[in-house]
């Protein structure tokens, strides 16, 4: 009797076996299927396994996905304006109290398959993964995402802006996970509650990073390190500065090194341009003697002098790396070059993510 599986469950879990909160809220609304009479019950089990089956092959093996979709689905559906995401085993009893009904139990299991499925759109893009870091801008996203009434176009531009945002606010200045959470979970809510317009949703961001403007500390991050606990962001910002060289040339940007770059970490691909073992001690890190290079090139590289290098860096087809090839064969590669290559990728900087 398949009834009787959710309720032998539900006594198991609270014996103290470890189970997720998904598969326990799970239990909770298929139990309250079977629990319900007529002719529809059958039915409505049936869309549930369904529904069930579909988030279980979004889910996958990503790990912390389970968790994420169901705080996510709660903290949207959050009958008050939240100032955080909802944890997860108050996340449950949130969507379960929903679930009152035949109708409304399929749409908590509808709802939450929704969320899985724009959360998996954003978990799924490698290139984002300095930006998306942060569980409270993964939840704004998440909620543009959700929004059906959006054309292709908004949605694109409302994410442009997100993610430019974003990436100043955790990237580029380096903030933490405590930082605007609430303004981040608010305006994820308003979105998906409100029915905000698409002009309220992208003033609303705007506003998020109107305090971290690049043009307004420009001169503090000359000299900057950009290796030691910034390789993530850093090959995001070479990544974008890859796009901008492309759009500069009329060129379709692709190009199939960038795919095995996003399959190694970040620190397997970066590349001193300037030996780091030979370079000055504050032109070491700098941004303007770092580029990135397929994963193992750098390595095979390593204390070669940057003339030797040239000629790898333009078999790689990159064109960061074909710009830095020029500038060591017309210039060199000296303190006056870093410095300036520095200066010129900042200043590109300040106008990509400015406002």
């Amino acid at each position: 009797d398949e009834k009787s599986v959710y309720t032998v469950f539900e006594v198991l879990n609270s014996r103290g076996l470890d189970v997720s909160w998904l598969d326990r809220l799970k239990s909770l609304l298929m139990g309250a299927a079977f629990e319900l009479k007529g002719a529809n019950r059958q039915g409505l089990i049936d869309d549930l396994h369904h529904i069930w089956r579909k988030i279980y092959t979004v889910i996958g093996l990503r790990q912390g996905m389970n968790t994420e979709a169901l705080r996510f689905a709660a903290t949207l559906r959050s009958s008050e304006l939240p100032n955080r995401p909802i944890s997860e085993r108050d996340s449950v009893e949130c969507i379960n109290a929903l679930a009152v009904g035949a109708q409304k139990i399929r749409d908590a299991a509808g709802w939450l398959l929704r969320v899985t499925e724009a959360c998996d759109s954003i978990f799924k893009s490698q290139r984002l993964n300095a930006v998306t870091r942060i569980s409270q801008a993964r939840l704004l996203a998440t909620a543009i995402h959700l929004r059906d009434d959006l054309s292709e176009g908004q949605r694109s531009a409302l994410l442009a802006r997100w993610e430019n945002v974003s990436f100043r606010i955790y990237g580029v200045f380096g903030n933490d996970a405590r930082l605007s959470v609430g303004d981040y979970v608010r305006l994820a809510w308003r979105t998906v509650n409100e029915n905000l317009s698409p002009a309220m949703i992208d003033a609303g961001l705007v506003q998020l990073g109107e305090n971290y403007r690049i043009k307004d500390y420009f001169d503090d991050f000359k000299g900057a390190s950009w290796y030691e606990g910034c390789e993530a962001e850093l090959r995001y910002f070479m990544y974008r500065y890859e796009e901008h060289l492309a759009h500069q040339r009329n060129q379709k940007f692709s190009n199939e090194q960038w795919e095995r770059i996003w399959m190694v970490s970040p620190s397997e691909s970066i590349e001193h341009i300037w030996p780091a073992s030979k370079a000055p001690g504050n032109l070491k890190h700098s941004l303007g003697n770092l580029i990135l290079l397929p994963p193992g090139l750098n390595s095979s590289l390593q204390d070669k002098p940057p003339k030797e290098k040239a000629s790898e860096y333009r078999k790689t087809g990159l064109l960061i790396a074909s710009e830095v090839a020029d500038l060591i064969e017309g210039q060199g590669w000296s303190r006056k070059v870093v410095e300036s290559r520095e200066k010129a990728l900042l200043e590109w900087a300040s106008q990509e993510w400015d406002e």
